[in-house]
């Protein structure tokens, strides 16, 4: 199909064709499990199950950001999920997540295990049972939440849209590209212009809205995600720069940027975590021995 072909859309959609792209062995109209598949469980309060995208990304990020802040009671598991795979559709998985997305947490630090799912969610979910990185109220809050829930309604406009038309799609659509590269930029200048008076998301404190809108954001701003730097000219947007740098100079930002990282230099992943020391012995190498 080019630009110039017309689609007409039939009365009744069915599934009856792959979608097409880098994805579609994992697309699918219908939810559930498609496989019996029991979770592992470690030894930690917290068992993460996740992979090293950018939602992933969000939740390591603020469990090395707690535990760097001496919260010795967020010590986690953070276990490997290749979407790739098919593994957010066993049947472990769907059960803490039944919308089968990554990351999911099952929070056993209480009597009771408690699921999350979603990672905006299990980022408030920390942060309340720590008291840290979320305001306790005012104007402060607000702004932490609103930044907090502006990413969550606006990234899926730059992964599932620009990035899956402009990287993934097996046909290049020029309406669909322009469409979606025209709300991501406006999306860059939106920060860019906050980020002009402003330390961080919520003003002068670093919130977890920092940790959601940077691992998105911060890594398209330096050209890591779609390879569309050039073409967005991320450059240009001085104060996204300023603020992704400061961010990503933070100790217990580099750790969580590695946790469950299956992508790039070797020495930037640990495909899984189970320990501080994990780090320096590098369990990717254990797993390949294995």
């Amino acid at each position: 199909m080019t630009d110039k072909d017309t689609y007409t859309p039939p009365k009744v959609w069915t599934w009856n064709k792959a979608s097409g792209g880098r994805f579609a062995n994992i697309n699918r109209p219908i939810a559930g499990p498609t496989h019996e598949h029991e979770l592992p469980v470690g030894r930690h309060p917290f068992q993460l199950y996740s992979l090293g995208t950018p939602n992933g990304v969000k939740v390591t990020v603020m469990f090395e950001e707690l535990l760097a802040a001496g919260h010795a009671g967020a010590e986690y598991d953070a276990w490997l999920i290749r979407i790739n795979e098919g593994q957010q559709f066993g049947s472990g998985f769907v059960a803490i997540n039944p919308n089968s997305k990554i990351p999911a947490l099952l929070d056993r630090s209480g009597p009771t295990p408690i699921r999350v799912f979603e990672s905006g969610a299990i980022l408030m979910h920390l942060a309340e049972k720590f008291g840290a990185f979320l305001p306790a109220g005012g104007e402060a809050r607000a702004a932490c939440l609103s930044w907090l829930f502006w990413q969550m309604g606006s990234a899926p406009y730059l992964g599932g849209g620009f990035g899956h038309f402009y990287a993934y799609a097996p046909t290049k659509i020029e309406y669909a590209i322009d469409r979606f590269a025209m709300e991501v930029k406006r999306q860059l200048d939106v920060l860019d212009r906050h980020l002009a008076d402003h330390e961080y998301r919520a003003g002068t404190e670093y919130t977890i809205a920092d940790m959601a809108v940077w691992p998105w954001y911060g890594a398209l701003a330096k050209g890591l995600i779609y390879d569309a730097g050039e073409f967005l000219q991320v450059q240009e947007y001085r104060h996204v720069q300023r603020w992704t740098d400061q961010i990503a100079a933070r100790p217990a930002v580099q750790r969580g940027r590695m946790v469950n990282r299956v992508m790039g230099n070797p020495a930037s992943q640990l495909h899984e975590r189970h320990d501080a020391s994990d780090f320096d012995t590098k369990t990717q190498d254990k797993l390949a021995q294995g």
